[in-house]
């Protein structure tokens, strides 16, 4: 892969080349399909109480924890 390099003025106004964008453009091939990865309906029903929770809950865990309720 190829580096592409940018041109940029720096604090001191001064001319820099920095490093530009180093991701390759893309999208999934297929889509996620969750349901086929759950087998059961009460599994299904786990999997999205956790995002609701995650997303919407009042109580929080380590690193998921947010200065600002939702």
């Amino acid at each position: 892969m190829k580096e592409k390099l940018e041109e940029k003025k720096s604090f001191d106004g001064k001319k820099v080349k920095v490093l530009g964008a180093t991701f390759d453009d893309g999208k999934p091939d297929t889509p996620y399909e969750w349901r086929k990865k759950l087998k059961s309906r009460d599994e299904m029903l786990e999997y999205l109480k956790s995002g609701e929770r995650y997303w919407f809950s009042e109580e929080w865990h380590g690193s998921e924890k947010r200065k600002t309720p939702a």
